[in-house]
Order: structure tokens, then C-alpha cells, then sequence
């Protein structure tokens, strides 16, 4: 990744992160709000591969835990998790996949759901599991997915194009 590239995508999840504790958060479609952040980290995720993906989550997270005064750290954990998955998913089964994006904005919707909640649950916090994992969740993966692919192609315009993995050339086995 270049220089200007990087620089691009950081303040794309700037702006993005900004946008989505002062806005997007507080837009209710049919009960549950869309999270725009990590669709954007999981497009970045896709496109950068794993660790571009973790870094990009937890700069992500942790503007969003410092605009909204939320528990430090939660959003962070979950979103740099959350890119790596994205990340792994884009470096092995996902390349070249027409459908990865939405597949992946998806399952790492639902992920991040549970286990947001769980480091709820174990800081001692109260989470009421069926707002949070049924009538919050179904609505936010819906809108989620239907974000999907419009911000992929948004992203891979302003951060550039999909990441180049070298195969290796030759494999050797020390004994």
C-alpha cells in the first residue's frame, strides 16, 4: 500500500467514523440503524487484506469510542476483529468473488453483533440480548447488506484497487 493510498483510506475512516456516531447511528429503519463504519472496514478489510483491515478497524472504533464518551476499547475491538476477519475472508476464499462483499458485510454484521453484546456482558454492563441480537441485529444486517456493494465500489475507487497477493514461488520443508 502507498503512501497517498494509506492516506486516503485513513481519512476515509475518519470521515466515515465521524458520520456514523454523529448521524448514521441515530437513523432508525425499521427499528434497527445501519453501521456504516463497518461496512466501510470491511470493504477496506477486502481490499487490503487482514492486518490493513484490523488497523483501519481499530482507528475506526476508536474515534467512534471517543466522539460518543462510550466504554473505550468495545467499538475498537469489535471493528478491528471485524477487519481482519474481512481481511482473511478477502486474502483466501473471497478473492474474486463478485458476491464477497455482500457475503462478508453479512456474517461479520452478525459477528460483531454477538460479540459486541458478549464484551457488554463481561465488562457488566446491562444488555438486554433481545434488543441488541433480535430486534436491533435483523434490521442493521438488512440495511447492511444493501450497503454493501455501492460502498465497496466506493471505497475501491477512493482507497484504490484490490490488494495483489504473490503466490509463492517455491515451497521448501525444513525437517
Amino acid at each position: 500500500m502507498t503512501v497517498t493510498t494509506a492516506l486516503r483510506a485513513s481519512a476515509l475512516v475518519f470521515v466515515v467514523a465521524l458520520l456514523q456516531a454523529g448521524v448514521v447511528s441515530s437513523t432508525f429503519v425499521f427499528g434497527g440503524a445501519p453501521d456504516l463504519l463497518l461496512v466501510v472496514i470491511v470493504a477496506l478489510g477486502l481490499l487490503r487484506g487482514s492486518v490493513a483491515g484490523a488497523v483501519f478497524g481499530f482507528a475506526g472504533g476508536l474515534v467512534v469510542d471517543l466522539v460518543t464518551l462510550d466504554t473505550l476499547g468495545v467499538t475498537s475491538l469489535v471493528l478491528t476483529l471485524a477487519g481482519f476477519w474481512a481481511g482473511r475472508y478477502g486474502e483466501t476464499t473471497g478473492r474474486g468473488r463478485a458476491l464477497a462483499p455482500v457475503l462478508a458485510t453479512g456474517v461479520i454484521t452478525v459477528l460483531a453483533g454477538f460479540f459486541g453484546v458478549l464484551l457488554h456482558y463481561m465488562l457488566g454492563e446491562t444488555v438486554v440480548a433481545h434488543q441488541a441480537l433480535v430486534t436491533a441485529l435483523i434490521p442493521a444486517v438488512f440495511l447492511n447488506v444493501l450497503l454493501a456493494y455501492p460502498v465497496f465500489r466506493l471505497v475501491r475507487r477512493l482507497a484504490g484497487g484490490r490488494l495483489v497477493l504473490e503466490p509463492s514461488t517455491e515451497v521448501e520443508l525444513v525437517v
